[in-house]
């Protein structure tokens, strides 16, 4: 009987190290998946964030173009052939 009991014992202390390792490795894996969320919300903004300046960027291309910009002069010309023929479809339509 008493090598059975050595046996239980033996086992005993084996469940508790693989417990206390099962812990472990969960408080780890926790911790990971709380660092993961935050680089995913900063991925997030930043994502957001190139969105604004590609925005921006646009934006002012657009305001270089129609301030007749020599980098945008062609730029320039074809917002404002398409401004007029947006005009002259107005135009039209007003007229019938």
């Amino acid at each position: 009987m008493s090598a059975l009991l050595k046996l239980v014992d033996s086992l005993e202390v084996r469940l508790h190290k693989l417990v206390s390792k099962l812990e472990e490795k969960e408080q780890i894996n926790q911790g990971l998946l709380a660092e993961l969320a935050k680089k995913e919300a900063k991925i997030k903004a930043q994502e957001q964030e190139l969105i604004q300046k590609e925005e921006q960027f646009s934006t002012l291309k657009l305001t270089n173009s129609m301030l007749g910009s020599e980098e945008y002069k062609r730029e320039t010309k074809l917002k404002i052939n398409a401004l007029i023929k947006e005009i002259d479809h107005c135009i039209t339509q007003l007229s019938k």
